[in-house]
């Protein structure tokens, strides 16, 4: 090990190997601490317990979907869909191994020194690594700051492994309930209602807010409601969670419906989705200078935190997006700034948030709402896919894409999609805002057909009443 490192990176999740991976690739002396969290491990929760598990269950759950609604639609009849959900969970994992085992490698790769245990700030260029009854100091230059998150549940919902579970116990599932309540309807509350309804359980997903992922728009929100009644999932919104009887059987859930009446819920199992806290604690920040906002850190455009040489990145800081990919370019901008190679800060009004429940979800930039509210003057182009060729022929037509625009200039200020393989569509919007692209050079650009990246293409049209396919 060096005497003294340039970077010592606290974390080997999306964010801090990918820092740690580009301060090395700039020449700098680098030590990842890693602690083999509950949730984390080489790759963290992204890679172990959340989205690489959770995106190859929701694969199965779309084979399963599509041979029961589709098959025979499509000329592929089935003679029998049979369900092993303890094979999918074993491929699930067997695919997060093999990428936890390349992060591994790549660290070794780059030269980066590997240092178990528990990290905390012990002074200034000082990093406490504790592992069992054995503790070490490094000195460093520059210390990066990615312990990630955790999930949080309500009092009286504590996590007990058994009757109520949180997002790794569900990704490790060997036996299925019969009836399943999914208390929270974000991102990771609508996947697991797609999985588990997929495989034959009995779903119901309550959601305090007035729509399913409310932090998009409400029409993608009904939309989503829309096709997951069809399903037979049960959604219950502006419902409140209230009491839990974990000794009957099934278990009660006391809930308050939308009116404020009382109502109950029987379930054999509670899944919380209630989102994620920062993992700040016994980290020796604050008496190190850090300040700390809402339990996470609060950091500048570069990453830099309010202590000289410390910087934060990925779940752990304050008021961001706790999204894998916002946490890696963080990393990489954390990096360059510590080498004297920084070229770009973090932009945060122009990240992809994407859900890949079917219909898959994704938006980046602002709503017809905040549009206006900021004072631009907007026009909306949007196009349904009930109309669209390559939709139609993967049986998948239900949703819509939805581009907010400037209506002087035509500038892009925003999109709003559900359907089929929108994940990978909104990257065209997210780039082309990156450039500062307009409607006009979208329109363009002769999009290949059949292609789903038509839709953009057509809602880029619709935008100032040229649509030509609406």
């Amino acid at each position: 090990m060096a005497e003294t490192y340039d970077v010592v990176v606290i974390g080997s999740g999306p964010a801090g190997y990918v820092s740690a991976i580009r301060a090395a690739q700039l020449g700098l002396e680098v030590a990842c601490v890693e602690s083999g969290s509950y949730e984390g491990g080489f790759g963290g929760t992204c890679l172990n317990w959340g989205c690489i598990p959770a995106k190859a269950l929701l694969e199965s759950a779309a084979l399963a979907h599509n041979l029961k609604s589709l098959g025979a639609r499509m000329g592929v009849n089935p003679i029998q869909v049979e369900y092993d959900f303890p094979a999918a969970v074993a491929r699930s994992r067997g695919i997060t191994n093999k990428l936890t085992g390349g992060v591994q490698f790549l660290l070794k790769k780059n030269k980066i020194d590997v240092i178990q245990g528990r990290g905390r700030l012990a002074g200034p260029g000082r990093v406490a690594v504790e592992a069992g009854e054995q503790s070490q100091e490094l000195a460093t230059k520059n210390i990066v700051v990615a312990t990630g998150s955790v999930m949080k549940t309500f009092p009286g919902f504590e996590f007990d492994e058994t009757s109520v579970i949180g997002s790794r116990e569900a990704l490790g599932m060997e036996q299925l309930p019969g009836r399943l309540v999914i208390v929270g309807a974000g991102f990771v509350g609508v996947e697991f209602a797609d999985v588990f309804n997929a495989f034959g359980v009995d779903v119901t997903l309550i959601e305090a807010l007035d729509s399913l992922v409310p932090l998009e728009e409400p029409e993608i929100g009904k939309t989503l409601e829309r096709s997951f009644k069809k399903r037979g999932i049960q959604v219950r919104t502006n419902t409140k969670v209230r009491d839990l009887d974990r000794s009957s059987d099934p278990m009660i859930l006391t809930v308050e419906n939308p009116d404020g009446s009382e109502g109950i819920e029987k379930t054999d199992l509670v899944l919380m989705a209630v989102g994620r806290r920062p993992v700040t604690e016994d980290l020796g920040l604050e008496e190190n200078g850090v300040t700390l906002d809402g339990g996470g850190i609060v950091t500048d455009e570069w990453c830099q935190t309010t202590a000289a040489g410390v910087y934060a990145i990925g779940d752990v800081v304050a008021g961001k997006p706790m999204l894998a990919h916002v946490g890696s370019h963080e990393g990489i901008v954390a990096a360059e700034h510590i080498a004297g190679e920084a070229k770009h800060p973090m932009r945060y009004d122009n990240i992809p948030s994407v859900g890949y429940c079917h219909p898959e979800i994704a938006s980046i930039g602002m709503s017809e709402t905040e549009a206006k509210e900021a004072g631009r003057t907007v026009m909306v182009g949007k196009y349904p896919l009930a109309a669209h060729g390559r939709a139609l022929t993967a049986g998948h037509a239900e949703g819509f894409v939805k581009i907010v625009a400037d209506a002087e200039f035509g500038e892009i200020l925003g999109a709003h999609m559900i359907g089929h393989n929108v994940s990978e569509l909104i990257a065209e919007v997210g780039l082309g805002r990156e450039i500062e692209t307009t409607l006009d050079e979208v329109v363009g650009h002769a999009h290949g057909h059949p292609s789903m990246a038509e839709a953009v293409m057509e809602a880029a049209f619709a935008a100032p009443g040229r649509g030509i396919h609406t």
